[in-house]
């Protein structure tokens, strides 16, 4: 299997170049973007796993470039910044970043966490697509097609979801009314296991109730089920 590549974008050159040396030194692949410009040009021409980003770059930010990667299958997004309050961290991991890292930062524990995360995507790219029987589950107006990936509201809107999002809804409508635990839900949607303090779920959770938020016709689709997880509560048809 070819090595993991590794795409860094940070307007730092030392920065970059401390970067560089740390991953290629662990034997990944590596390139690097000043700006989001040169990552989606690095994108499209080659088979990026991870990119390490930071949050202050110039032209758009990286937390609009994470609205933008979540649309790219397989891939794993590390922030690596100097904003180190609890907010920016909460949005970035709510957008869709996979870790958050502050600097300064510890280079050992940078490549532990970027392993453990490659070892997740690449074990999820190398396994067939989700299969389900049902082609589309429908419910309360809305419909989750499970050919696209995408959520569509009552008004016919189509909305492709971020891997994570679309394996939670798939495991919700597949056991509707029953209590899913957040470490169930976890092992669906990255296959990892729950540890304290993993918000992951709550997150991903969240991202997906936005997509109800706009239409007072649909009741709560997920509720929280205090101490045990989460349970969907729409009515599917037949």
């Amino acid at each position: 299997m070819q090595n993991p590549h590794i795409l860094i974008v940070e307007d730092e050159a030392v920065t970059r170049n401390t970067l560089r040396s740390i991953f290629e030194a662990e034997g990944y692949v590596v390139s690097e973007a000043n700006d989001g410009a040169e990552m989606h040009k690095t994108l499209q021409e080659n088979k990026i796993n991870l990119v390490v980003m930071d949050i202050n770059l110039p032209g758009k930010n990286g937390l609009l470039l994470a609205r933008e990667l979540r649309e790219i299958n397989n891939i794993g997004l590390i922030f690596l910044t100097g904003r180190d309050n609890e907010v920016d961290k909460i949005l970035g991991l709510e957008i869709g970043a996979d870790d958050y890292i502050t600097k300064p930062f510890n280079p050992r524990e940078l490549t532990i966490r970027a392993r453990n995360l490659l070892t997740r995507v690449t074990s999820v790219s190398s396994e067939p697509e989700e299969k389900s029987p049902v082609e589309a589950f429908k419910f309360n107006g809305w419909t989750l097609d499970v050919n696209s990936r995408s959520l569509v509201n009552p008004n016919g809107e189509a909305h492709k979801l971020p891997r994570s999002e679309f394996r939670a809804m798939l495991h919700f409508v597949e056991n509707p009314g029953k209590i899913l635990t957040r470490a169930d839900l976890l092992m669906k949607m990255t296959g990892r296991e729950l540890k304290p303090h993993d918000r992951t779920v709550d997150v991903t959770i969240r991202r997906i109730r936005k997509h109800f938020e706009n239409h007072q016709e649909t009741p709560e689709i997920i509720a929280t089920i205090h101490g045990e997880g989460y349970r969907f509560c729409g009515h599917l048809e037949d």
